[in-house]
């Protein structure tokens, strides 16, 4: 889905076709050969495009005679719901500078696209193609920090309920949490080596622009404290991880140790009822009017004998 928007009177408008100084947004699904219909009628590789849709590209940016594409990692919710996966994944978002467009794509419908759809990004025009690569940069690092909130939040919920748990399925979750925390890690490294690069080299053409290179400063030190931030969370439930799963099984030899002693407990009547039922003549209170009586109180005194002596070692 290919839609060609410009903001007219402090609202994003959709045209029907491709104007000057408008922004190309490209979302899933894409129709056979769409895309490269769109790359001759913009003048851009159409590796730019296909690039961007492949999930394990890093953030980098490529430039041709007259376009540029950078690509950035951000996060969206797994798709795939699987207990053995990640909450949070990475996927690329290709952003491609025209002489007088601006293109984005994305293989998955984005949270940090759809705000600037919804007009929910303060001083955004897509005419204004430094800022609004910026301010691109600048919501992704939100979008990282938001995602950082809600794992840590699951994270100490989990924890609470694994406290006294012996279960395995909270241990999952913390499992997909780390599986997240680690697309994170490595994706916020490569979105700050990116960022780092363009602001060396000048990409985006920002030069001595206070406005610019304040915001420009500002999203790399986002950048920097959400990877840290990130960092922190790995090896807090890393940490965790191991603690809890020490304690399960620890809980599980303390609920196999006191089986074992019920059944030792349970063993001396069984025995001793076994043995009475061979019927020989030569048993103990064989003939003995009250034999029944006596060997249930033999039995009772050598059980309650063990609960004493185990109880007792316990102590």
């Amino acid at each position: 889905m290919i839609s060609y928007l410009k903001k007219v009177n402090g609202e994003i408008k959709e045209t029907d076709s491709l104007e000057d100084s408008c922004w190309v947004n490209i979302y899933p699904p894409y129709e056979h050969g769409t895309l490269d219909a769109l790359a001759k009628e913009l003048d851009i590789p159409l590796d730019f495009l296909t690039d961007s849709l492949d999930v394990d590209e890093r953030s980098r940016y490529e430039k041709d005679e007259q376009s540029t594409l950078i690509l950035v990692n951000s996060p969206v919710l797994n798709d795939e719901g699987k207990d053995s996966e990640a909450i949070y994944i990475t996927i690329p978002v290709g952003i491609i500078l025209t002489p007088g467009h601006i293109v984005t794509i994305c293989s998955y419908e984005n949270p940090v696209l759809d705000k600037f759809l919804e007009n929910k990004v303060k001083n955004f025009n897509p005419s204004d193609k430094q800022m609004f690569v910026l301010q691109i940069f600048e919501q992704n690092v939100f979008r990282f920090l938001e995602c950082l909130k809600k794992l840590n939040l699951k994270r100490n919920l989990i924890e609470q309920e694994l406290y006294h748990s012996s279960r395995s399925s909270e241990l999952q979750q913390l499992l997909r949490i780390e599986k997240s925390l680690v697309y994170f890690v490595s994706s916020l490294s490569t979105n700050e080596l990116l960022k780092m690069k363009i602001k060396r080299t000048d990409l985006l053409k920002i030069g001595t622009d206070n406005d610019y290179s304040e915001l420009f400063e500002d999203v790399i030190i986002d950048n920097s404290q959400a990877l840290e931030m990130s960092n922190v969370y790995t090896h807090i439930l890393s940490g965790t991880m191991e603690a809890y799963a020490s304690i399960i099984s620890n809980n599980l030899n303390i609920i196999i140790h006191r089986l074992t002693i019920v059944t030792i407990i349970l063993l001396v009547p069984s025995m001793i009822a076994g043995f009475y039922g061979m019927n020989l003549d030569f048993l103990p209170f064989t003939h003995f009017r009250y034999s029944f009586a006596a060997i249930i109180i033999i039995s009772i005194s050598l059980g309650l004998a063990l609960v004493y002596y185990f109880a007792r070692d316990r102590k």
